[in-house]
């Protein structure tokens, strides 16, 4: 037996892994996480610790906490007595041990939200989606999903890793769309996939115009509401509830993490559907369930935001003030319908160069939006300003705004 002097050639991982990186930093798309601690009960405020001696005091923009419920005492208070009555987990899978009588009456909670006979809870937006339609298309033999271009990536994961058949459907164009449903056989199941709102341009889907089509094409519908729930129609049921058009659609998905300000996600459906999701999707069957704790703090976030649409009412002020504020200074800020205030910059570096001047020079936090978050060319800062966001902070934002626009040489809005 011979002995080696040397060991065998072969990849240089070190070497492949870096050049990822690299290939980041030099399209100028390398992202870096802040280093932040919210100040309860007084959000927007927060402190940030990143290249500081210490904490400095920063406001934020871009929180996806849109009501600011992470911070309500009817939250906060519902935790902390979950926390003392049952401790800190769950205990496993839903199957195991975590099956908690707050799962259970959270699910009722969301079910009546959307008018539906149940709904399903996950640990997140992302497996809420990826979970159902990779599970609904195994389900169904021979489907085909329709997906909207621009759907987010746990709906493109959910699609792609349920090995059915798709087709992309350009966005908000419902022609493409029939066009697309008309070239297919009409005896195959069929599932068209899109959102309510659309986060980065802050448009809406025509629901109604879609759900007409489902009906005419024998299809089933999946509505992603994550940027809606808890921000539109009376109760907080979203865009489908604030069109009357819940009882169209077949799946409603939702996020806890955002308008109800905690974590998690979540379908609502027929039980047959929920049942189906519940017993077959392997992101739903062998993930440990949500924290008791987080899901009582949904569960109060969500009865509150049934009876008051204060919180709601205050947000979408917020919103309208600072894109008329933006756009009397001359900034370019992109039309939206919606709660979403996104401010074109076109480059990813100099996205990333104001946000970085925003923070260390003015104390705002606003993350920019670079590829493959949007296409690339489009690339922006976006504002989520919320109902605690006054007047003044406003000001100081735009004036801000301007002069490092001017510091730049950017391009105002013509």
């Amino acid at each position: 037996m011979g002995t080696r002097d040397s060991a065998p050639a072969g990849v240089d991982y070190s070497r492949v892994f870096t050049q990822a990186i690299d290939r980041l930093h030099a399209e100028g798309r390398y992202r870096v996480f802040i280093d932040i601690l919210r100040n309860k009960g007084m959000f927007p405020n927060a402190r940030c610790f990143a290249g500081h001696n210490g904490p400095k005091p920063i406001t934020v923009w871009c929180s996806n906490d849109y009501l600011a419920m992470g911070q309500h005492p009817k939250v906060i208070a519902a935790m902390e007595e979950a926390l003392h009555d049952v401790g800190a987990g769950s205990g496993g899978t839903r199957n195991i041990g975590g099956n908690t009588h707050y799962h259970i009456e959270l699910e009722h909670e969301l079910a009546d939200l959307h008018g539906k006979e149940g709904a399903l809870l996950f640990t997140s937006g992302y497996v809420s989606n990826e979970a159902t339609l990779s599970t609904l298309a195994k389900v169904l033999p021979g489907c085909i999903i329709y997906s909207d271009e621009l759907n987010h990536a746990s709906m493109i994961a959910g699609i792609r890793n349920s090995g059915c058949e798709k087709r992309v459907w350009r966005h908000n164009d419902v022609a493409h769309l029939e066009e697309l449903l008309a070239a297919d056989d009409p005896a195959v199941p069929k599932v068209i996939a899109f959102e309510s709102v659309y986060s980065m341009d802050g448009d809406i889907a025509p629901i109604h115009a879609i759900c007409d089509l489902a009906d005419n094409y024998n299809a089933l519908t999946y509505l992603d509401e994550v940027h809606a729930v808890g921000m539109y129609g009376a109760r907080g049921g979203g865009i489908s509830e604030r069109d009357d058009a819940a009882h169209r659609l077949t799946i409603i998905e939702g996020t806890l993490g955002k308008a109800f300000g905690v974590m998690g996600g979540y379908i609502a459906a027929d039980q047959t559907v929920i049942d189906v999701i519940r017993s077959y999707a392997p992101g739903f069957i062998f993930t440990t369930s949500l924290s008791p704790v987080l899901v009582a703090g949904v569960l109060a976030s969500v009865k509150h935001l049934k009876s008051s649409s204060a919180e709601r009412d205050g947000q979408q002020a917020a919103a309208a003030k600072l894109k008329e504020m933006m756009r009397d200074a001359g900034l370019p800020v992109m039309d939206s319908v919606t709660h979403i205030v996104p401010l074109m910059v076109g480059d990813p570096v100099k996205a990333k160069r104001i946000s970085d001047i925003l923070l260390a020079e003015y104390g705002v936090y606003v993350q920019p939006i670079n590829y493959p978050t949007v296409p690339r060319g489009t690339e922006r800062l976006r504002f989520t300003p919320g109902p605690a966001h006054d007047e003044g902070m406003m000001r100081d934002l735009v004036a801000a705004l301007c002069e490092i626009w001017g510091r730049l040489e950017l391009r105002k809005a013509a």
